[in-house]
């Protein structure tokens, strides 16, 4: 196989040169057989040159010079068929020509070189748009398919002659319409549509969550002539995500159920008294028995709380922010008290808000846990509640901040904080809190920030989330 492939392209280069000569020969010829040309001949050597270096190289391109040089000097010029040239003129027109068309030959075949590294790098990019997992597809200005990978196909269920010329709408599930009428409009402005989440249709009607990613195409004008999409399937993914989130869920319904029956402890053990002093003293029994029944609604309350922070509710409600958080702290206050932590609240303004109950519950749990964990015996808890604005121009709602004077947060750990299944507890913690706190915040549309400091006089960490009071909280796909 070597040797025939050695001999073939001994063979190839062979022919490129016997053709270098070729195109010398023709311009030769044509310049004799047309008299109406016997006054250009550098035009028809310089475009055998030409050729020459476009199909062959540009070391046929060089001997094509050589040889066109020796047939100006040997033919076209006079004396014919001799190498002495008649006049100056002759020999610097000579000279002109073989510098130009080694010049023009070299400019020809950079040309050629870089059409085909061009063509090969469309070629290279349309084969992995082609073979891609993910569904690429482009559209044009009014929405319409114009082309569709094999990606597309598997996603999708359609088959490119069933999706090409059919409208980006049959592709979304009805209450989905208007965000593909927005993403349009953007990009017909010439702007770009970022990443996001969404739920698209397959042919058969069952919904996918994908990862959709948008961008206008321009010609070469920079006029915009369409649209292209990325779309990603993360079912396995938003699955995965989950898994996860019920695991977080359980551990943190773990640590309460801990809480919770450490605060009943001592109302039950109060009733158990109370109810023996007005057995033992009939006197008084119904004073006894009315402090045992404020003993047994302060259980009731405690349970209706926990069970609040753990029930998975999908309804969104209108919540009052600082009576979570009261509820919360009630719930924590004997692990408060053990630690003799001192919590400084600071309430101001509405802070009601729109949000999902449980989750809302178990986002402040965990920020509150954290503050817990992160704080000394004897530390201090600051927690602001208030009204507030995210940006100006933007949806109102309610900002809440919870800062400890605790450990802190080393810089290069406070990067990776949000990140799934990373812990600066060690093994105490699962490393999801936090994760799943930063969702919980995107889910209600909202924001989440961190600063922290190791040492000085202000050492400790801050969380500051920002929650929207109108009903803009959206379910994520």
């Amino acid at each position: 196989m070597f040797k025939q492939w050695t001999a073939l392209k001994r063979h190839w280069t062979l022919v490129r040169y016997v053709s270098a000569v070729l195109a010398a020969w023709v311009a030769l010829s044509i310049w004799t057989f047309s008299p109406a040309l016997h006054r250009h001949p550098f035009s028809l050597f310089l475009a055998a040159v030409v050729v020459t270096a476009r199909f062959f190289g540009l070391g046929p391109a060089l001997l094509c010079c050589a040889v066109s040089t020796a047939c100006l000097d040997f033919v076209v010029f006079l004396p014919r068929y001799s190498f002495a040239l008649n006049t100056r003129d002759d020999a610097e027109r000579l000279v002109v020509f073989l510098a130009l068309a080694i010049l023009v030959g070299s400019l020809s075949r950079s040309r050629t070189l870089a059409e085909l590294r061009a063509e090969r790098s469309m070629r290279e990019m349309a084969a992995i748009v082609e073979y891609s997992d993910d569904a690429i597809y482009s559209t044009s200005p009014d929405g319409t398919i114009l082309s569709w990978n094999r990606g597309a196909e598997r996603l999708y269920g359609y088959t490119e002659e069933e999706a090409v010329g059919s409208p980006i709408m049959r592709l979304a599930p009805p209450e989905r319409y208007g965000e593909i009428e927005r993403n349009r409009e953007t990009l017909n402005r010439g702007d770009s549509v970022e990443s996001y989440q969404t739920e698209r249709l397959r042919k058969d009607g069952t919904r996918l969550p994908v990862l959709l990613t948008v961008a206008p195409l321009r010609n070469r004008e920079g006029e915009l002539v369409g649209s292209s999409a990325i779309a990603r399937d993360i079912f396995e993914q938003k699955l995965s995500e989950e898994v996860a989130r019920r695991s977080e869920k359980l551990a943190t319904a773990g640590r309460l159920a801990a809480s919770v029956a450490h605060e009943i402890n001592n109302p039950l053990e109060a009733v158990l008294n109370l109810l023996y002093l007005a057995r033992n003293d009939p006197q008084r029994a119904q004073q006894y028995l009315s402090m045992a029944e404020q003993e047994v609604g302060r259980v009731a309350r405690l349970a209706q709380q926990a069970l609040g922070s753990v029930r998975d509710t999908n309804a969104l409600g209108n919540l009052d922010a600082a009576r979570i958080m009261d509820e919360i702290l009630e719930l924590y206050a004997r692990k408060i008290e053990k630690k003799q932590i001192h919590v400084i609240k600071n309430y101001r303004g509405n802070a009601n808000f729109s949000g999902y109950p449980g989750e809302v519950r178990q986002l402040l749990t965990n920020l509150l846990m954290n503050a817990l964990d992160a704080t000394d015996h004897a530390g201090s808890i600051h927690i602001r509640i208030r009204a507030a604005n995210q940006a100006p121009g933007r949806h109102p709602g309610v900002r809440v901040t919870l800062s400890d004077n605790g450990t802190g947060i080393p810089s290069e750990s406070l990067r990776r904080i949000f990140e799934p299944f990373f812990s600066t507890k060690k093994d105490a913690g699962t490393g999801l809190g936090l994760w799943v706190s930063r969702g919980i915040v995107q889910k209600h549309g909202g924001s989440i920030r961190v600063r922290s400091r190791i040492n000085g006089p202000h050492r400790g960490t801050a969380f500051s989330i920002f929650l929207p009071s109108a009903q803009v909280a959206t379910q994520v796909a």
